[in-house]
């Protein structure tokens, strides 16, 4: 099974791609499909991941069909069949 994210701004340029499909399941949390992405992608892990590398940074954004998982169970949050998931650099407004 395989889940897609979608990236934004900045990320999507140091991916190479505004889509990138990871190999992640029903039952996987998000921190799995996360490592699946920064696996395919290493370019993204400076950007994404904290100081200890273990976490996200304060600013980055992951969603799950929309929710911000910092609102669900974190990196934790489990995933489901058809799941969107996306990540986000921090937004400036102006």
């Amino acid at each position: 099974m395989a889940t897609e994210w979608k990236l934004f701004a900045d990320l999507a340029e140091r991916a190479g791609d505004k889509h990138v499909t990871v190999d992640a399941a029903p039952g996987d949390t998000v921190r799995d499909a996360l490592d699946a992405l920064l696996t395919d992608r290493p370019e993204l892990e400076g950007r994404v991941l904290d100081e200890e590398g273990d976490g996200l940074r304060s600013q980055i954004n992951v969603l799950r069909n929309g929710t911000n998982v910092r609102e669900e169970e974190g990196l934790e949050t489990e995933l489901e069949e058809g799941d969107e998931l996306a990540l986000f650099p921090p937004v400036s407004g102006g």
